[in-house]
């Protein structure tokens, strides 16, 4: 037990000092977190944004910052109100200040470009992914199952894991929709992208944890009012966070440049050349080298393609806009584009739309053109503001998206989120003409969807 209280201090950059006990820096030198010093927070981010180079490894230290100061939030509440409140002893403070340190260890490469938003692979946080990371061979399961935590660290991060086995506020400190991982990022985003955030960092003194029932909350009422000032601060910090996705996390660049690894991915899994679980163990660099050495010995044709994407990324030759189907002006046919270009099979159903388009824009310019369809997951990042709040006039912490339609700009926000869907036609060429014949072509092979983008526009 003493050898947890020692702590040896890390100056972060975005928060200050940082305090890690013995027990979280062994953890930190595993080779598995060790290796998120490799992966870009934000991806492709820095080829739009110079600044935008931190890592999972920096952000996974500040993670565990935040759950540290909602832990004190929460645990002053209850020194005053003990009746209504619980708070939190320091051997549960210390499984959620290990969970919030590893919870992005899964994190491959280009996550979001491969995941989120092409659908290649599955998310991070499936159970599966932990399960094999943290298995007995790993130098951080090893280390967690020496700690004693490694079952209540697989309960709080686990993608739809059982929580009877642990507190709910054990795993909203992590990943809720206000958590100690959207505190760090929001934070973290703004000082390396030199975007300006305006959130009131006393955000995290308003948390309590709901005795009844073990739900981490905000308490909105103050004698039977609605505290006005702290859900305003709430919903800033939402507001805050779509800002950055529309900035920032979407970037029309952002996604061209995922866009060329994806589709590298894409053709080496074809080929059978790599395999899902290669990409756990690769940094942004590696994975390239991995991308453009697994397919020496593929069909010609593949090949070139993996080594022709990955050479594009490497020298930010990125593919143009032709067309663009947002949300907003395709809700009829957003559905269907997605069930046939991002669900199951829908690699297939994008590379035969690719390959049309480009044989019939050859054919009437002349020009060898390599086409891109990009069609993200319907909800994007859109989460719920499932927060629990304590409400005026309601006896039980509910979550706040239950009152949104008392709060306009929760409302509002939840369909801006919706309208940042786009579905993009890419192609590989700077020359106006030649991307308005692909739009062209893009319009009878996208037929019933709206175009709002004019690639001769200047």
């Amino acid at each position: 037990m003493a050898g947890r209280k020692r702590y040896s201090v890390i100056r972060d950059p975005v928060h200050g000092d940082v305090y890690l006990t013995h027990e979280e820096l062994r953890i930190l030198d595993t080779r598995e977190m060790q290796r998120l010093r490799g992966v870009k927070q934000l991806g492709t981010a820095y080829l739009v944004f110079p600044g935008a180079v931190h890592t999972r490894f920096d952000h996974s230290i500040g993670c565990l910052h935040m759950a540290q100061r909602m832990i004190e939030a929460v645990n002053l509440s209850f020194e005053l109100d003990s009746g209504a409140c619980v708070g939190m002893g320091e051997e549960e403070a210390r499984v959620v200040r290990i969970a919030a340190l590893v919870h992005d260890a899964t994190h491959v490469p280009f996550g979001h470009s491969i995941e989120d938003q092409d659908g290649i692979f599955g998310r991070h946080d499936l159970p599966h992914r932990f399960q094999a990371l943290f298995g007995p061979a790993s130098e951080i399961g090893q280390v967690l199952r020496e700690l004693g935590v490694l079952e209540d660290v697989l309960g709080i991060l686990e993608a739809n894991a059982k929580p009877a086995r642990i507190p709910p506020y054990w795993r909203q400190i992590v990943g809720g929709t206000i958590a100690s991982d959207i505190l760090d990022y929001l934070a973290r985003d703004a000082y390396f992208t030199g975007l300006k955030l305006s959130v009131d960092p006393r955000v995290t003194s308003y948390f309590k944890i709901d005795r009844a029932t073990q739900n981490l909350y905000i308490d909105c009422a103050k004698h039977d009012l609605l505290r006005e000032d702290i859900l305003s601060e709430i919903v800033r910090m939402l507001e805050a966070r779509y800002y950055f996705s529309e900035r920032v996390y979407y970037h029309h660049a952002k996604v061209a440049a995922g866009a060329l690894i994806a589709r590298a991915v894409e053709t080496a899994l074809a080929e059978g050349a790599v395999k899902e679980a290669d990409f756990q163990d690769q940094t942004d660099h590696s994975v390239l080298d991995l991308l453009v050495r697994s397919t020496e010995k593929c069909a010609a044709r593949a090949r070139q393609r993996v080594h022709s994407l990955v050479t594009r990324f490497r020298e930010r030759r990125l593919p143009k806009r032709a067309a663009v189907f947002p949300r907003y002006a395709n809700e009829t046919t957003q559905a269907g584009l997605v069930t046939r270009y991002f669900a199951a099979g829908g690699a297939e159903a994008r590379a035969e739309a690719e390959a049309r388009i480009s044989d019939l824009a050859r054919f009437a310019t002349g020009r060898n053109v390599e086409v891109i369809v990009y069609c993200p997951a319907k909800a994007m990042q859109l989460k719920e503001a499932r927060t629990h709040v304590r409400w005026p006039g309601v006896r039980d912490v509910q979550p706040l998206a239950t009152f949104s339609e008392r709060i306009p700009r929760l409302a509002d926000l939840e369909r801006s989120y919706r309208d940042l869907w786009k579905f993009y036609v890419f192609a590989d060429t700077h020359e106006p003409a030649v991307l308005a014949k692909v739009q062209e072509i893009a319009l009878q092979e996208f037929g019933g969807a709206v175009n709002v983008y004019n690639p001769t526009a200047r």
